[in-house]
């Protein structure tokens, strides 16, 4: 039977490079794949997924309006499709987290959700909310802190080198905005940037070594 995965983590775990090896996997036992990402993230080429070793693939685009059921249902009334593969899950809608359960359930076709859990204030992302809510198989992608833990958390550092922990939830970039920590060290990163924007101690690039 087909299930919903979601496959999370934080910043740069090689969660693109992932969905691409999966989807690789299939085509090379001659099996078709959509690859979808979401429209917003506009740092690479529009309607591709890139990993950061420089593998690629076209993918279609979802936005918060896009009935992602229909769209599947209809490509795969044209040819058979044997696994959808989301890039950017976290930017999913409730509802169309809805639509992915329905395309598992009643059409066996199995979705693979790649994307991040939480934003850089800790808090979830809609989509993250609920397939973490309804996926059939949870499945964490780790990457490392500077200091060596468990990366779990995420920073958005200003162009003044100092971490943000206000403002709106999304706002895309790549190595030069954000930055995996562990829970320790994003918590001590806040303190200091607070106590900077207080007056309290001079304001001065945070270094993550």
């Amino acid at each position: 039977m087909a299930q919903l995965y979601f496959y999370y983590s934080a910043m740069n775990a090689g969660k693109s490079t992932s969905l691409l090896q999966s989807s690789y996997n299939y085509n090379e036992r001659g099996m078709r794949t959509l690859i979808f990402t979401a429209e917003i993230d506009n740092r690479f080429s529009q309607g591709k997924v890139s990993s950061r070793i420089g593998l690629s693939a076209d993918a279609l685009l979802f936005s918060p309006t896009t009935n992602m059921a229909e769209i599947i249902k209809s490509e795969n009334g044209i040819k058979k499709v044997h696994c959808v593969l989301i890039d950017e899950c976290q930017f999913l809608t409730k509802q169309q987290v809805e639509q992915l359960c329905d395309i598992v359930d009643n059409c066996d076709i199995p979705v693979l959700c790649y994307g991040l859990r939480t934003d850089f204030s800790g808090e979830l992302f809609a989509g993250s909310q609920y397939l973490l809510a309804w996926a059939d198989k949870l499945v964490e992608l780790k990457t490392v802190c500077y200091c060596g833990r468990k990366a779990n958390k995420v920073l958005r550092i200003g162009n003044d080198g100092i971490p943000v922990y206000e403002g709106a939830q999304v706002d895309i970039g790549g190595n030069e905005k954000y930055i995996s920590v562990c829970r320790k060290h994003y918590t001590e990163a806040i303190e200091q940037a607070k106590l900077m924007n207080q007056g309290v101690i001079p304001k001065v690039a945070i270094h993550f070594n």
